[in-house]
């Protein structure tokens, strides 16, 4: 017994005629007597009646039909699930996301493509680069959103989202804000808030130069991975960031942030999507990062518009 006898048979019992229930499946009406009674001789009886009018149904057909009404409304979901499924509107994506500008940007993405369709789930691990590319190499996620730095070219692949340049920020109401230029000797004696990677490149680089102009070396006074903490930190305690442009400009949704133009910092941090070369993105995760790439080229779009 095939499915698609019994899928025509249904269609035979909701047209009873064969000519026009041939023509809603657009068969033959041969080849349609031929699909009923393959189905006849699988069940062993027959299943409808001719008359000059068209076909009735028999006990067996009746009883037939009935067991297989519910059957119908399960091979409709089934089919359903896998066009959702190939189509990307459906299934569950594990992606991984470097604290900072990234998260934001994945968070809209995972907005977008959840108002797309309501069938698809995430989960979102937020991590360091190290953690993720671990993660991603024992497949329990499918890409992570981190810089290039984090990019191991023999095992992985990457998709470039944009080039983000690192700045140092504060709050609207502090003393330095509004300067068209400020100094690193004005930057003497700040307190900072920042993540505990005291030893990353951009935080060296500040280091570096405050050494080379003869300054003393900028002090933590808050020390934390929680956004919260250090956005507040900055906003309403007078202490100083040091992040990329993006992620100042998305956090100043919420809080009165501003760049401070220190011409010293110049590090750019490249962000890129990366998944494993051979492993396999479902379509729901590879819509996610058409997203990603979409968003990425509509805020630097609109960053340029406003220069």
């Amino acid at each position: 017994m095939e499915l698609r006898d019994i899928r025509y048979f249904a269609v035979v019992a909701e047209h009873l005629n064969l000519s026009r229930a041939a023509e809603a499946l657009n068969l033959s009406v041969p080849a349609l007597s031929k699909s009923l009674r393959r189905l006849e001789e699988s069940v062993g009886a027959k299943l409808v009646q001719r008359s000059q009018k068209g076909v009735t149904l028999t006990a067996v057909g009746c009883a037939l039909l009935h067991r297989i009404g519910p059957l119908q409304g399960v091979l409709h979901d089934v089919r359903q699930e896998a066009a959702n499924l190939a189509d990307g509107r459906a299934g569950n994506i594990c992606i991984g996301v470097s604290p900072g500008a990234a998260e934001n940007l994945t968070a809209d993405a995972c907005a977008t493509l959840a108002n797309e369709s309501a069938e698809i789930t995430f989960q979102v691990w937020v991590h360091s680069t190290k953690s993720l590319g671990n993660l991603l190499r024992k497949g329990e996620i499918d890409f992570y959103v981190a810089s290039l730095q984090a990019f191991s070219p023999g095992e992985f692949a990457r998709e470039s989202l944009f080039d983000d340049q690192f700045i140092v920020y504060a709050s609207s109401s502090h003393r330095l804000a509004g300067r068209k230029c400020v100094t690193l000797d004005d930057l003497t004696g700040e307190r900072w808030a920042l993540t505990d990677n005291a030893w990353s490149v951009q935080w060296q680089q500040l280091c570096r130069e405050m050494e080379n102009h003869g300054l003393p070396a900028p002090r933590f006074a808050m020390n934390s991975h929680s956004q919260a903490v250090r956005m507040s930190s900055v906003a309403y305690a007078g202490f100083l960031g040091l992040s990329t442009r993006r992620f100042m400009q998305q956090e100043a949704r919420k809080y009165n942030l501003v760049e401070l133009p220190v011409k010293e910092i110049t590090y750019v941090r490249h962000m890129s999507i990366i998944y494993r070369k051979d492993g396999y993105l479902s379509p729901a995760a590879r819509r996610l990062i058409e997203i990603l790439k979409e968003q990425s080229r509509g805020n630097a779009g609109s960053k340029h518009s406003q220069r």
